[in-house]
């Protein structure tokens, strides 16, 4: 299957060198050897740092002949890595497309040396979404992305919904759809996130504590985010859960949004909300729901930004007498469009008529896992089917 990002990254090859930053085994490496025309990673342009006979090779400066496109992956685990990066671009620019893969920020990890900007562009690879899987397209006009599935029923849509919500948009997982499989994944995931990645860009004296953190936040997902109560739980500084959550963040693992400020509304100001890149790992239906409507509208974003270069972010609002809507994106600190999460398909949330009457936020979705659309005019609302929502802005 060809990914969504594929084509994308083929015209932006054309004019620099191009970054592909996400969790890892999100298929970013399948992605980059599609485009080498291979499923193998012994293809002598793909060049991964984390095997030591090709990571010799990089150190020396040494770049297979005769490829159009050559691919470093987990390059930023290298110190110098920008250095090697810019050398080989200004001098093979005209010969040869360059391709950076990595489990990691790398718009964060660049370490030391001359500044690569003006050199690449960067995108960020998701997981499988509803939009994905069933031929939709953040782009369509643009792309044609072959079809995992027809989906020609509601009872298909909800079927690949179901399978979204359990075993998450991870395509190995995912296509595998076996609960045994989805387990032991999980956990040889998890420890080479933790031991591979995490020693190649961070140094962390007790990986240990920050497994132990990792393993606290499935539990708060959705929810406002406490440093201190976290603190508690570890017995450590409020420093150090601060920094472990960044690394966390900057790995791929989990992601948070911060709340609008809202005038003349009293919002609140600085808490923010946890989710997780596999959502799959909360802990409870409601949670799974919400991070998975999280994880698309993510997507969405990224998306607009490094395709496009719109400026859109991912906020939530929330007042200081706990109303809340879940999810709300935002264009230049101005807001397009809100978005609730509820397993009700009749009744509007309260919430939503609440700020409809008080703020200029131009529609509300009430997303969920149900059958019914209605339009409510006087709240500027939609309770809408979640299969529905992504149709319609191609998630």
């Amino acid at each position: 299957m060809t990914r969504y990002l594929s084509e994308f990254i083929k015209k932006d090859l054309t004019e620099k060198m191009v970054f592909l930053g996400g969790p890892r085994q999100v298929g970013k490496t399948t992605l980059s050897l599609n485009l080498l025309g291979t499923k193998e990673p012994t293809h002598p342009a793909y060049l991964n740092w984390d095997n030591l006979p090709t990571r010799k090779k990089i150190l020396q400066g040494w770049l297979p002949a005769e490829q159009p496109l050559i691919i470093f992956d987990e390059i930023h685990k290298y110190k110098g890595w920008r250095n090697l990066l810019k050398g080989h671009y200004d001098v093979h620019r005209n010969q040869v497309q360059f391709l950076i893969t990595g489990s990691a920020r790398l718009d964060y990890y660049r370490k030391g040396g001359d500044s690569l900007q003006g050199r690449y562009h960067y995108f960020r690879m998701h997981p499988f979404t509803y939009g994905e899987l069933s031929g939709l397209n953040l782009n369509s006009k643009s792309v044609d992305v072959p079809q995992f599935t027809n989906i020609n029923s509601d009872a298909q849509s909800k079927e690949l919904i179901l399978l979204l919500l359990k075993y998450g948009g991870f395509p190995e997982p995912f296509l595998s759809a076996n609960t045994r499989h989805w387990a032991r994944w999980q956990r040889e995931r998890s420890e080479r996130v933790f031991r591979d990645d995490l020693s190649g860009v961070e140094q962390v004296r007790d990986v240990n504590q920050l497994e132990t953190l990792a393993s606290l936040l499935p539990a708060r997902i959705g929810s406002l985010l406490s440093i201190n109560s976290l603190r508690e739980d570890l017995n450590c500084a409020h420093e150090s859960v601060s920094k472990w959550l960044d690394i966390l963040e900057n790995l791929y693992v989990i992601y948070r949004i911060l709340p609008f400020n809202m005038k003349p509304l009293k919002s609140l100001k600085k808490e923010r909300k946890l989710f997780f890149w596999d959502w799959s790992l909360a802990e409870t239906e409601g949670a799974k729901f919400e991070n998975m409507v999280a994880g698309h509208l993510l997507k969405y974003v990224h998306f607009k930004n490094d395709w496009e270069g719109d400026s859109l972010t991912l906020t939530f609002l929330r007042d200081l007498e706990k109303r809340e809507i879940d999810f709300l994106i935002c264009r230049k600190n101005v807001p397009l469009f809100a978005v609730e999460c509820k397993t009700s398909d009749k009744i509007l949330s309260p919430h939503i008529k609440y700020f409809s009457e008080r703020t200029d936020i131009p529609v509300f979705y009430q997303v969920h896992m149900g059958s019914n659309h209605i339009e409510i005019k006087e709240h500027r609302s939609f309770i809408i089917p979640f299969s529905k929502f992504c149709e319609k802005l191609g998630l």
